[in-house]
């Protein structure tokens, strides 16, 4: 299998997102289809089997044509009811599954000529889809990496790094198969950090760490685990006991995007709403390999 050119044009272009979402009308159909698998399906209400249904004219709602059963396909999701046209909703998916760096609220409003607080508010939604379209139940296995950050908005002087005034603590847990979680903690306490780890990574798990000492009880719950020691300039280094090598390079690139995304694009993240961007984040992370599928979790999380 050849790999794909780096220059070679994208899975799903601007002109393909178009071609296939040209106006409200095929956003609703393909909501129907990822909801109620398509227009032909048995009527909940009069029980004919493999019943057709039809669109009404200027209405986003499907009828059955055998009683007049109604079926609205954006009902009880964050499209219920909004005035704002429906490609642009699936346009503001768009953006989040294409971009790198995130999408402002300012960007959005540029992008789909909408108010400031349109745009905001779409975009809030939509990361709080971003959590909904991931299994957060689903245990973290194989080889999976740890390591906690301190994010927050623009600072001068003081402390930085651990203990820095007015930072976030949050912790990320990488699995070497792709998979990532983040999740905003309190502090950085044993007990803390060993409950993040016994709620996401599976029993029996490979573990990598820094040196910090709080990571040191995980032996004792089952996991193998191995750190690396960054105050000795250590990155990485295999144990051939156990025939692993331990780094925690993947989620520190993580944090790295995480933060230099937050001083490009957000400026700053408030605590309350740091969750939000952290499932945003790690969506993108744990999809990356194909865009045009991202996509479509995000509409099915509808």
């Amino acid at each position: 299998m050849t790999k794909k050119s780096p220059s070679a044009s994208p899975e799903f272009s601007v002109r393909e997102f178009f071609q296939r979402f040209p106006d409200d009308d095929a956003c609703l159909a393909h909501i129907m289809q990822v909801r109620f698998g398509g227009t032909r399906f048995d009527c909940p209400k009069c029980g004919v089997v493999d019943s057709t249904f039809h669109k009404l004219a200027k209405r986003r709602t499907y009828v059955c044509a055998s009683c007049g059963y109604h079926v609205n396909p954006t009902a009880n999701t964050i499209l219920h009811d909004t005035r704002t046209p429906l490609v642009s909703w699936f346009y503001a998916m768009y953006l989040f599954c294409t971009t790198r760096h995130g999408v402002s609220g300012k960007e959005l409003q540029r992008q789909l000529g909408v108010t400031y607080k349109t745009a905001y508010r779409i975009g809030q939604q939509i990361r709080d889809l971003t959590a909904k379209a991931q299994s957060f139940d689903a245990l973290l296995a194989g080889h999976v990496e740890l390591d906690e950050a301190y994010v927050g908005g623009r600072r001068s002087g003081g402390k930085r790094g651990r203990g820095a005034p007015g930072k976030t603590i949050v912790m990320g847990l990488a699995s070497r198969d792709g998979q990532m979680k983040a999740v905003v903690i309190p502090d950085v306490k044993k007990d803390t950090l060993r409950n993040v780890v016994l709620d996401n990574v599976e029993p029996g798990s490979v573990v990598s760490t820094d040196e910090l000492y709080s990571y040191n009880l995980l032996t004792g719950d089952g996991f193998t685990h191995g750190a690396v020691k960054h105050g000795k300039k250590e990155y990485a280094h295999y144990d051939y006991r156990s025939g692993e090598t331990f780094h925690v390079n993947t989620v520190e690139g993580f944090w790295r995007l995480f933060k230099a995304s937050v001083r490009s694009t957000h400026v700053q993240i408030s605590s309350k709403h740091m969750q939000r961007y952290l499932s945003e984040f790690t969506f993108r992370a744990s999809n990356r390999e194909r865009v045009n599928g991202m996509f479509d979790l995000l509409v099915g999380a509808l």
